[in-house]
């Protein structure tokens, strides 16, 4: 069987999330970020470690067969890939920024300099909504782009805005894209049962963050109120205990509602209410 070949990141906010959820999915039991390569021949996978601005174009190109990187890089590069399954981490927006007190709107940008280094993502956003600016291509980060006197403003990936404020910028307007980590493929890739077990093991990794495991035992007349707080994906599991008038339940329950759901168990008198962290899962 030929070895699947995916990019991932080795550097930034994607790196040590998108390890840890191929670790969690039964790969890269060897090696770390630092690697350039990585055999992983018990699950027919090669793993390269490049830059994630970089993974895009490798993948478009057909030269990976899947790789990790970011919507923003994605949609940047301009290459012939797509998204395959979002991943559920490394949030992030792609906002323009300007002198406290100098824009209202991203149309006050218009004729001025604005510095990027996401240029394909600016040029394609300033064309689709009619507005002429020069932009400034930077490589790497671009909030002193304004202090330095070569742009007016900016439009840069923002986490938390912490540091646009301590340049002495305010973010404009609403993000012109909402970003996360994303699993990418070649637009033309052929059906491969390689791709769709990695996948469905990515899935996985995220239903299994997403849901806990809830035990409780509740009297057998408040069985059917109690299963509808727990529903699970297709049914609760129902065992019979010693005491006839008690039964033993098992069920999902999405990690967020957890606590909501413990509480009204118990006002409905279930007890020995227990709670499991899912390593990994299928549905």
């Amino acid at each position: 069987m030929e070895m699947l070949r995916i990019a991932v990141p080795n550097k930034g906010q994607l790196a040590e999330p998108a390890r840890a959820m191929l670790t969690e999915a039964g790969y890269l039991r060897a090696g770390g970020l630092r690697d350039l390569y990585i055999s992983d021949p018990e699950n027919d996978v090669e793993f390269y470690f490049l830059r994630p601005k970089d993974i895009a174009i490798y993948v478009g190109e057909g030269t990976l067969d899947l790789g990790i990187t970011g919507r923003d890089m994605l949609l940047d590069s301009g290459s012939d890939a797509k998204e395959v399954l979002a991943l559920g981490f490394a949030p992030s927006s792609f906002r323009f920024a300007a002198p406290v007190g100098s824009a209202k709107s991203p149309a006050d940008l218009a004729g001025l300099r604005i510095a990027t280094s996401y240029s394909g993502l600016l040029d394609s956003w300033l064309t689709e909504h009619g507005i002429s600016a020069r932009v400034v291509r930077l490589d790497g980060a671009v909030e002193n782009a304004v202090a330095l006197g070569v742009a007016d403003a900016i439009a840069d990936v923002v986490a938390t805005g912490a540091t646009i404020k301590r340049a002495g910028l305010e973010l404009i307007g609403e993000p012109l894209l909402v970003s996360e980590a994303l699993l990418i493929q070649r637009r033309d890739a052929q059906v491969n049962p390689a791709v769709e077990t990695f996948v469905r093991r990515l899935n996985g990794v995220m239903v299994a963050r997403s849901f806990v495991l809830v035990d409780y035992d509740i009297r057998f007349e408040s069985l059917e109120n109690a299963c509808a707080i727990t529903p699970g994906i297709e049914s609760p599991t129902i065992s019979a205990l010693h005491d006839p008038n008690w039964r033993a339940v098992r069920a999902m329950v999405p990690s967020a509602d957890v606590h909501r759901v413990m509480d009204e168990l118990y006002d409905l008198g279930a007890r020995g209410i227990l709670v499991t962290d899912i390593h990994a899962c299928r549905l």
